[in-house]
């Protein structure tokens, strides 16, 4: 419990006490495996020690040997990544599938996509879809994204955009901006859901709006995804809004208000 409480510590605390790293310290060169992940942990994050890549995978290493899942996981992204490690898509994906196999839904995610994309391994659509679902199923917006358009297109599966429609709304409701952009689009020409211009403006109007949470909530890495999405939606925007009459546009916006309003519960 102790080593539970102290990941919590890192997850919501800007500063480790050194008594906290100490005992760390002494647990996991005792072998005790959760110790050694909150110290890779540390070390990763730059709290109570200056931050050191490499010896982030060292401590990873030793708890991922242990069966830790999320060591595994991170230990997989910094082989991904080329981070404290050389760049090694066999290793990442060796440590992504022993994490997978444990149930971990974001090591699920990362290899379906290293089947997707053909990284490190050929590329594999039913793979990609088989993992892309396990971690759908575990509520993972990016893969849910990814299984709708797989269904979208035919990839792995028989195309199917009542299945597409099914996880992007999924997606969707947890905030993922592409699956909301897609959803409207289903909606706009009517494939895999009755067509609806007063659906599909709703949902631009959604994603517009999530785009502008993200892009104050998000990391500077990712605003200039965030910019060319909400550019993207605007030009959809300025197509739709001139082909609705005035009582579809309010229609469109009381039902975007109620989705938004409700977390994304009560959007029909």
């Amino acid at each position: 419990m102790r080593y539970f409480l102290l990941l919590a510590a890192l997850i919501t605390s800007t500063t480790i006490a050194a008594t906290d790293f100490d005992e760390t310290m002494t647990a996991a060169d005792q072998g005790n495996a959760y110790a050694q992940f909150n110290l890779g942990l540390l070390y990763r994050l730059g709290k109570g020690v200056p931050e050191n890549d490499a010896e982030a995978v060292k401590w990873y290493r030793k708890a991922a040997d242990q069966g830790i899942a999320r060591a595994q996981y991170n230990l997989a992204v910094m082989y991904d990544k080329g981070e404290g490690v050389p760049k090694n898509d066999v290793d990442a994906i060796r440590l992504y599938r022993k994490a997978a196999d444990q149930g971990y839904a974001k090591a699920q995610f990362n290899l379906g996509r290293k089947y997707d994309y053909g990284e490190g391994v050929p590329e594999n659509n039913a793979e990609a879809n088989k993992w892309y679902r396990k971690a759908a199923d575990q509520g993972i917006a990016s893969a849910q994204f990814s299984l709708g358009f797989m269904y979208a297109d035919g990839e792995g599966v028989p195309e199917n955009d009542a299945e597409a429609v099914k996880w992007y709304r999924k997606a969707a409701g947890n905030g993922y901006l592409n699956a909301q952009y897609n959803l409207a689009l289903m909606y706009y020409d009517g494939d895999g859901v009755p067509k609806s211009s007063v659906h599909a403006y709703a949902w631009f109007l959604l994603t517009k709006t999530q785009g502008q949470a993200d892009a104050a909530s998000h990391p500077d890495i990712m605003k200039p995804q965030i910019a060319e999405h909400q550019t993207r939606v605007a030009d959809s925007l300025n197509i739709l809004k001139p082909l609705l009459t005035k009582q579809q546009i309010a229609e469109g916006q009381a039902l975007a208000s109620q989705c938004y309003e409700s977390d994304y519960k009560d959007c029909d």
